[in-house]
């Protein structure tokens, strides 16, 4: 009896598992799909791993511990009857699979390589169809920032660890960013405040009653400064008389649907919304594109790739998104939006973020997702809805009304067709509508309101604001985002007040340590150009080496001089109010990525430490007994909670309001 001899399978590498099981799925029992887990060799922790001496040639090793993949992996490759690598469709990716392409002993410009921008079946079938071999301009630009941050993080690290302290490193990305925060700091301690006044007022016509706002005398308009300009006003109102309409006006305006996400504005927009930090979401966003699985479907990819500058859309995708909007709206909710590129500066490679069926809504799948993948997935799909949706129009309604020579103007809107925000909720406008009036008619002053105001010092930034200025600045691309908020937080550099960012005392340090003796390292301008060179090096326009070289020969020098000129930069530790619990030695005031905590000063000898206890000098609104207290959770955020915890379990996110009557009530307990 002749045994038949099993068909060899077709070898698909992928980087995740989860990756794997969505695409095993599609393409069938001819293929066997495994995960390279990311990347699987890598310059090496111990050195630098750059041969300066020799046009900048990595020294590329296997990852500790990948050993038994990676021979499980030879195995396969050596079975199979064919070979193909779909590593994710961006630089990183073209660098798995040509590092993948050495570990197996793939041809030279064989073609191996399959990339999609979504995991769906269609776009996986196809994909296969065209295989094509590495590109080595994409390779030769993740190899060109790779050796670029390795130069710059494995040379300025050991200086700051011996003229600083250990622990510590810098970057081109992560210093810029952390140099604006800082800048944002000498704004705010610079600013002085300036009083100025507002007086509104409420008018009634019939029924009917409205506000308007002081607009200026004898038709010209006025500034308020101070109670004084105020009070001339008031003086000039004879409350018994009537005020006139003098003028009436309206506008027809729109409000243009917005574009579907990039990696910044989905970052910047899961911040704002949802505080979610950079890294959350590019984690969550990875599971949603690798896939989910689905009942009587199995796993499927919910949204296109999400590392991308683009806001262009396909073909298909209009066809799709048309196809929902007609069907839910009507014919009129529609409009084509053909998202031109917006600047040089922008990777074109990939469509925006993106679902991948329109009728996969987020109602649809709110049972199966986790909270966070359905948040997040409810962000990228009503967005990408919305962009391909009509106009919001809108009437802009304007009175002006007089007494004595003293205009105020009153304001209304009207919506007159909602478009876009029926599907986007959180960006509809209210309708304001003003009483029907005409010329001549007259109104009532019901009462003013004047208020004292001062003007406030410029915001810090939040995580989301800071991805957009580093983005319009050039500096970094979407990839780099998470990965820079997440490494000066872990280094200590910076902490969060509630969602605004508040640089540390040893951030401010580090920064004017490389200020001083990297200065192009912090430039803003030089390190933007650095990004756009390397977009050359990714067009073939540039080799990568030249821009390496052009950067680091005067880096070098200014490495050499800091290591011998540079003098030790001491950090002192404030001494704390309390004594160590467990040896009654002095407590001394450290700083770590969590915040400020009281520790031992005997450190190593004794580990003892302590939490700081701020009291924002108010009772516990739950129970009555304890102090409202400043806290934080592990990754730094604050929140306030009771001083009797965990007795009493009261935690907020805000900072609670003092109300009068329960202090009283609190007081007399």
């Amino acid at each position: 009896m002749v045994t038949k001899k099993k068909k060899a399978k077709k070898l698909v590498i992928v980087e995740s598992p989860a990756k794997a099981r969505t695409i095993e799925n599609y393409l069938g029992r001819d293929y066997e799909v495994l995960a390279s887990m990311g990347h699987i060799r890598d310059l090496p922790k111990s050195q630098l791993g750059v041969d300066t001496e020799h046009n900048y040639e990595p020294k590329y090793i296997n990852i500790r511990g990948k050993a038994p993949l990676i021979n499980s992996l030879k195995k396969a490759a050596k079975s199979a009857s064919a070979v193909y690598v779909a590593s994710d469709p961006d630089r990183e990716g073209e660098a798995i699979a040509w590092h993948l392409g050495h570990i197996l002993g793939l041809p030279d410009g064989g073609k191996n390589r399959v990339t999609f921008n979504e995991i769906t079946k269609p776009a996986v079938k196809e994909a296969f169809k065209h295989p094509r071999g590495i590109e080595q301009d994409l390779v030769d630009a993740q190899q060109a920032r790779r050796v670029l941050d390795r130069l710059v993080g494995y040379s300025i690290s050991p200086i700051l660890w011996q003229k600083v302290k250990r622990g510590l490193s810098a970057g081109r990305v992560q210093s810029v960013a952390l140099g604006l925060i800082l800048d944002k700091e000498k704004e705010i301690a610079a600013f002085v405040p300036k009083e100025y006044w507002s007086l509104n007022a409420n008018f009634k016509a019939g029924k009917h009653e409205f506000s308007a706002e002081f607009y200026g005398t004898d038709g010209k308009k006025v500034k308020l400064d101070n109670q004084k300009s105020v009070s001339k006003i008031l003086k000039r109102i004879d409350s018994s008389k009537d005020f006139k309409i003098t003028d009436i006006s309206t506008k027809e305006s729109k409000r243009n649907a917005p574009n579907p996400f990039t990696t910044s504005s989905l970052q910047q927009t899961a911040n704002s919304q949802l505080n979610y930090h950079a890294r959350k979401t590019m984690q969550i966003a990875q599971g949603l594109y690798e896939g989910i699985s689905l009942p009587k479907i199995g796993h499927v990819g919910l949204i296109t790739y999400m590392r991308t500058d683009s806001t262009r859309l396909s073909e298909t995708a209009q066809e799709m998104a048309k196809k929902f909007i007609v069907d839910k709206f009507g014919k009129e909710y529609y409009h084509r939006h053909n998202v031109v590129k917006k600047s040089e500066n922008v990777q074109d490679a990939h469509e925006a973020i993106r679902p991948t069926d329109a009728e996969r809504t987020p109602e649809s799948l709110k049972e199966i997702l986790t909270r966070d993948q359905y948040r997040l997935y409810n962000l990228i799909w009503s967005r990408f809805i919305a962009s391909q949706m009509s106009e919001q129009k809108l009437e802009n309604q304007s009175l002006m009304i007089e007494q004595n020579k003293t205009v105020w103007r009153a304001t209304g809107i009207k919506v007159l067709f909602e478009g876009w925000t029926m599907a986007l909720k959180t960006s509809s406008t209210k309708n304001n509508i003003l009483p029907a009036l005409k010329i001549g008619d007259l109104v009532q002053m019901v009462n003013n309101l004047p208020e004292q105001h001062f003007t406030q010092p410029p915001a810090r930034y939040t995580e989301a604001s800071l991805i957009k200025a580093l983005e319009e600045l050039g500096v970094g691309r979407p990839s780099t985002y998470a990965p820079t908020m997440d490494t000066i937080q872990r280094r200590g550099y910076i902490g969060f007040d509630q969602k605004k960012i508040v640089p540390t005392d040893l951030g401010d340090i580090v920064q004017d340590v490389v200020v001083k003796s990297f200065p192009e390292v912090t430039d803003k301008q030089f390190t933007s150009k650095i990004e756009d060179e390397l977009d050359k090096v990714e067009t073939g326009n540039v080799k990568w080496q030249k821009v390496i070289d052009e950067f680091y020969k005067p880096f070098s020098k200014e490495v050499d001089a800091a290591i011998e000129n540079l003098e030790k930069v001491p950090i002192y530790d404030r001494i704390a109010p309390e004594l160590c619990d467990i040896c009654g030695s002095l407590m001394v005031i450290r700083r770590s990525r969590r915040g400020e905590f009281y520790a031992c000063s005997r450190f190593p000898d004794c580990h003892g430490t302590k939490s700081i206890v701020e009291e924002i000098g108010m009772k516990c609104p739950k129970c009555g007994i304890g102090e409202v207290v400043i806290k934080r959770t592990k990754r730094g955020r604050i929140f306030y909670g009771c001083s009797r915890y965990p007795d009493c379990d009261f935690a907020s996110w805000t900072k609670p309001k003092k109300n009068e009557e329960t202090e009283e009530n609190n007081e007399t307990k």
